[in-house]
């Protein structure tokens, strides 16, 4: 399986993230394909979700699903594949 990065940023709609955020953090944890996630600090509001995945569009999949993409709190969405070559994950992912 490889490596995706998955890059969301945010609407402007914080009152509709804070209403979903259970739901949106309770579907990512059940993805056992979830590698790591988590939101950006910054401006403009986004998260990093690091998934493993057949391929893109399993990946895509999956990610439509999410309650924050169906409730329409998601601006923009990029999935890339992605190859760790350095750090602690540089052999791989637990389960791979």
């Amino acid at each position: 399986m490889a490596i995706f990065t998955v890059e969301y940023t945010y609407t402007d709609d914080d009152q509709g993230r804070d209403k979903h955020r259970d739901e949106h953090r309770a579907y990512l944890g059940r993805q056992d394909s979830v590698l790591l996630s988590g939101p950006y600090l910054d401006f403009p509001a986004g998260a990093l979700i690091i998934v493993r995945g057949e391929d893109e569009d399993a990946v895509t999949a999956m990610m439509d699903a999410d309650p924050f993409q169906r409730e329409g709190l998601i601006a923009e969405r990029r999935i890339r594949e992605y190859n760790p070559v350095l750090g602690s994950q540089a052999g791989g992912f637990p389960g791979e």
